[in-house]
């Protein structure tokens, strides 16, 4: 028996995909279906359930899964510590992100990261936000970007940089000659939103009935490039994260305007499950992802 198996065992018990754990591990579905057979070979026991229905761990599958965690973190930790003291930085980051930081934000910290540690590999997966905290949980990444983090007790949370909130509008919209603009302003104008379930569309619908302002909702998109793109055209304003208009607003394709002198913020966030052994290679990418640049 083999460390990797335990691994691939845990993966498979967090995540309940035969296709996920073989992801997470770089192996087949087929190669994972293997490796369980083997340890229930292994330990003359069914670990688990074969249901189509849901899946399910035996009472030795879960008591198997208990301690093999147990061994697969003080591994993990034996392995860091051993690269700590070779001040060794290497290895694989995984991370997972909301569109708007994956495309905005998190590029130029890779590119700063990687020249200080160009034998890391960072992979990045663009997610919804409610998919980011499924695979941090699941262990299908290391880390996870979200805007707005949710308290979850299952996650640390370490507070990133916060984003300005801007209103856009075309440039030949009349708000475009103004410098900054107040929220009561945008009574009854057409707002391009985010969908109900993105959190930058809860937090904006938070502040317009605080401020009881009420606006036309005209179209709603789950990523900012296409609310971008329908502004673009003049179908409404939109409220958005300055640092995903500043290639719009530089080529004047879009005007962005201060919202009540730039009192409003996006903050972001990194996820990564609590109690799971950090690599010297994520501890200094969460560092950097911590300082502004």
């Amino acid at each position: 028996m083999q460390i990797e198996s335990l691994k691939i065992y845990c993966d498979l018990t967090e995540t309940e995909s035969f296709t996920k754990a073989a992801q997470i591990n770089g192996v087949t579905q087929s190669a994972v279906s293997q490796q369980i057979s083997s340890l229930e070979r292994l330990f003359k026991a069914l670990l688990i359930e074969r249901s189509k229905k849901k899946f399910r761990l035996t009472r030795e599958g879960q008591v198997l899964y208990d301690h093999s965690k147990q061994i697969i973190q003080i591994y993990d930790a034996l392995h860091s510590k051993l690269q700590e003291i070779k001040d060794i930085i290497s290895g694989n980051i995984r991370v997972a992100t909301i569109y708007s930081i994956g495309l905005h934000v998190l590029p130029a910290y890779i590119k700063k990261f990687l020249k200080t540690y160009p034998t890391v590999n960072v992979h990045a997966e663009y997610r919804r936000a409610n998919q980011v905290y499924e695979d941090v949980l699941s262990n299908v990444v290391d880390l996870g970007l979200v805007a707005y983090p949710v308290r979850d007790t299952r996650l640390e949370t370490v507070p990133m940089r916060k984003d300005t909130l801007v209103l856009i509008c075309h440039p030949h919209h009349p708000f475009a000659k103004l410098k900054g603009i107040k929220l009561k302003a945008l009574a009854g104008q057409k707002l391009i939103c985010f969908e109900l379930d993105i959190p930058t569309r809860k937090a904006v619908d938070k502040i317009l009935r605080a401020r009881g302002v009420r606006v036309q909702v005209a179209m709603e998109f789950d990523n900012v490039e296409t609310v971008k793109r329908a502004v673009e055209i003049d179908a409404g304003v939109a409220i958005v994260p300055l640092s995903t208009v500043t290639q719009e607003v530089a080529k004047e394709t879009l005007a962005a305007l201060q919202l009540d002198n730039g009192q409003y913020f996006r903050p972001l966030g990194i996820l990564y499950k609590k109690n799971k052994v950090l690599s010297p290679a994520m501890k200094q990418f969460i560092t950097l992802l911590k300082e502004p640049l």
